[in-house]
């Protein structure tokens, strides 16, 4: 359980630090900086720093840009996948939230940032057993990213891919199968 749970929040980092550079200038070179040196703690295992440096990311984003920011909302996110890896749920969930509502004031209900927070805090809720309230939100950031990105977007195999898991723990293998052929063929697209 624990390894998926590491892949997980792993995933959810990972799916913001590209739309961290977009926000870089607002937020500052040392905020960029330390958001790459999070990035490259966690992938060296180094768990405890890299949140650390998280903490201090969230701090220099919104001294920089103030609290409704994009980049406080990367930093939110990313700050709260590092709580997911050490099993503080709820307080990944409230950064996720806090996240979420920043994109949607800053950014607008249909920006692809909001749809990775949706998938995030669909994930946060699926790796809980939440299944009933992880689904809409992984419905609503597949909406967005088909209807943002088009079709064939990878971040479209992800969600599905993440969707049909929670499918299968609800004994929906159907419904599983097929959502896991259509990423497999948006997969292959991407080749």
């Amino acid at each position: 359980m624990k390894k998926r749970i590491k892949k997980a929040g792993l995933a959810a980092l990972f799916l913001l630090l590209a739309t961290s550079r977009i926000f870089a200038q607002s937020a500052g070179v040392e905020w960029e900086g330390l958001v790459q040196e999070t990035s490259e703690l966690y992938r060296s295992g180094n768990y405890e720093r890299s949140l650390v440096v998280a903490e201090k990311a969230l701090k220099v984003a919104e001294k920089n840009t103030g609290p409704g920011h994009p980049s406080v909302a990367t930093s939110l996110n990313n700050l709260a996948g590092l709580y997911v890896d050490q099993r503080q749920y709820t307080e990944a969930e409230l950064l996720y939230k806090r996240a979420l509502s920043i994109n949607e004031k800053a950014l607008g209900l249909d920006h692809p940032s909001v749809a990775t927070n949706l998938n995030n805090l669909a994930e946060l809720y699926h790796s809980q057993g939440r299944f009933a309230e992880a689904e809409p939100f992984y419905n609503r950031a597949l909406a967005i990213y088909e209807k943002v990105l088009g079709p064939e977007h990878p971040n479209i195999a992800t969600v599905l891919n993440n969707l049909a898991n929670l499918y299968r723990n609800t004994n929906r293998e159907q419904d599983a199968l097929e959502l896991e052929k259509e990423a497999k063929r948006i997969e292959a697209v991407g080749k």
